[in-house]
């Protein structure tokens, strides 16, 4: 499934995998998993993980649209949910607004929420000053996205799997030092999730609302994040980007996150009214919700190194979050804006995005995630809506992409033989060596049975 670097402008599955994953794999898997625990009880876990196979269905869908709409920008292949929604639905107006919610959520809302928890987990692992840490975030934030895009990917390519792996690794330790715990957390998600627990039997409805809640801020399925890395990528035919698209999610929340639930649920550290009615964040000053949990779950197994460890795996995660934000706010900022006026207006976003992680790093936390909320809601809708609309083409596409694999061939997607109109990037006028390579190899691949018959 992994593509090869092709021509200038594009980039391979595996970098677009990594691109999206530095987007997904983000503060929703620290900060957002315990935010929900906190308050929607240990069965948001559940919900998670539920809407987590929901969602991988859904970023199948729009990746393999933003692969199918893609098109030619300057040197590069740009796509996501304006392209397609333009050229695949035909509606060149909603494709404005999509873009420019866009720009807005990515350039505006959604850097924040990022910026804030890194200075925040600083601030508890070495009680550094929020603004010390948003000044440093910043810095390092500008320079890396005045390099360019393939700066941005080179970088998000070489920080992503070390940064999982690691995270993933220690959550594990955490879990095989608890093992005897497993079984007794894995009853209390499912207790809490269907409201048959004795404490959070009342609160079912909020375990539902919250774990699908900071699912979608987790993963992103279905709000079109990944879909602007996915359409960058070099592939043969859009399902094999869309099947690659699907898996992180489930990197996303059914690993990364139920290894943070887990951590958190069998240490004890969640969101539970003692008798003098406190919670842990009342007994932890200067902790803001959410982090917390997280933080002092590692802390009760590893003391002295659970906070600081948090601190640097959110600033990695939360960091190249922050990378990919610009790569997705700058191609959309591509598809509004042509000719002199882009390279103006992406330098102006950037600049933007710039002042707003610092604001983030220093302002309250009620504020961060209530705006990141709307946002994500806002653009979600609007994409969510396109789907439907657009779910006979993504059935034609895996229709076709199933029927070449069990002919034993590399599939190439030809969008003029399935019907489907205002592919410019897979047609004659434009082939794709990715296109090209694949059916060499199943010309190969048939002489070579030919010459094999007696």
């Amino acid at each position: 499934m992994r593509g090869r670097r092709t021509t200038r402008g594009e980039i391979s599955s595996f970098q677009a995998l990594a691109l999206t994953l530095s987007s997904r794999v983000g503060v929703g898997n620290i900060a957002g998993v315990a935010t929900a625990i906190a308050v929607g009880g240990p069965g948001a876990l559940f919900w998670m993980v539920v809407m987590a196979l929901f969602g991988g269905a859904t970023a199948f869908a729009e990746s393999t649209l933003a692969q199918v709409y893609k098109r030619k920008v300057g040197d590069e292949y740009r796509g996501g949910i304006p392209y397609y929604i333009e050229r695949g639905l035909g509606q060149k107006w909603l494709a404005v607004i999509a873009a420019a919610a866009t720009m807005v959520l990515y350039g505006a809302l959604a850097p924040g929420v990022q910026s804030f928890n890194i200075a925040n987990s600083a601030n508890v692992a070495f009680n550094a000053p929020t603004w010390i840490t948003g000044l440093v975030v910043t810095g390092l934030f500008a320079v890396i996205v005045l390099g360019g895009t393939k700066r941005i990917v080179a970088v998000a390519d070489k920080i992503v799997p070390f940064m999982a792996l690691g995270y993933i690794l220690l959550a594990l330790i955490v879990i095989v030092l608890n093992v005897s715990e497993v079984p007794g957390v894995i009853a209390l998600v499912v207790s809490s999730a269907f409201g048959t627990h004795e404490i959070f039997g009342g609160i079912v409805g909020a375990a539902i609302a919250w774990g699908v809640r900071r699912a979608v801020f987790s993963n992103v399925a279905g709000v079109g994040e990944g879909t602007y890395a996915s359409a960058a990528a070099s592939v043969s035919h859009p399902a094999k980007q869309g099947i690659v698209q699907a898996f992180s999610i489930y990197i996303d929340t059914v690993l990364v996150c139920t290894a943070t639930g887990t951590m958190i649920l069998m240490t004890g550290s969640y969101n539970v009214v003692t008798e003098a009615g406190e919670t842990l964040a009342d007994n932890v000053p200067g902790i803001e919700a959410g982090t917390a949990y997280t933080q002092v779950a590692l802390e009760s197994i590893f003391p002295g190194f659970g906070p600081i460890f948090v601190a640097i795996a959110l600033f990695l995660f939360a960091f190249t979050t922050l990378i990919a934000f610009n790569y997705i706010s700058t191609t959309a900022a591509a598809y509004l804006f042509h000719g002199r006026g882009l390279p103006v207006a992406v330098r102006v976003l950037q600049v933007a995005m710039i002042a707003m992680v610092y604001f983030g790093s220093v302002a309250s936390a009620d504020l961060i995630w209530g705006i990141g909320d709307i946002g994500y809601g806002t653009l979600g809708w609007i994409n969510m809506v396109c789907l439907l609309f657009m779910a006979p083409t993504v059935g034609k596409v895996l229709k076709d992409y199933s029927r070449q694999m069990k002919a034993g061939l590399d599939p190439v997607f030809e969008p003029e033989k399935l019907g489907i109109k205002g592919a410019d990037a897979w047609t004659a006028e434009t082939p794709m060596t990715a296109v090209l390579a694949a059916v060499a190899n199943n010309r190969k691949r048939e002489d070579a049975d030919r010459a094999a018959r007696p």
